[in-house]
């Protein structure tokens, strides 16, 4: 059995896995720097170079989605990864429904 696989297809996804990936990282960044904004740690200049690498960044991956047709795709795969964390969260806050669901599924 041979295995075909559509090469722009597969560079696609990857690309799409990846913007993804560092949109998450981003947003992770963007809460942190909030927290030390918001803590006062600090200087204006420290601010404002936060801020630009932010928006720099920002501006690049619209650029990186844009470019290669994928915004569409990026939006999916972050909507199905925010279902997965609600999930995990979800059984992490709720064991004893998660277990009983289990338990009635099993049945």
């Amino acid at each position: 059995m041979m295995l075909r696989v559509d090469e722009d297809s597969l560079k696609n996804g990857v690309l799409t896995l990846v913007v993804t990936l560092v949109e998450v990282i981003q947003e992770a960044l963007e809460n942190q720097a909030l927290r030390r904004l918001e803590g006062g740690g600090l200087t204006e200049e420290e601010q404002d170079r936060l801020g630009n690498a932010l928006l720099e960044l920002d501006e690049a991956m619209e650029q990186i989605k844009k470019d290669h047709g994928i915004t569409g795709s990026v939006a999916e795969l972050r909507r199905g990864l925010d279902e997965v964390v609600d999930d995990v969260v979800d059984k992490l806050i709720n064991p004893q429904r998660w277990a009983r669901e289990q338990g009635d599924s099993i049945r």
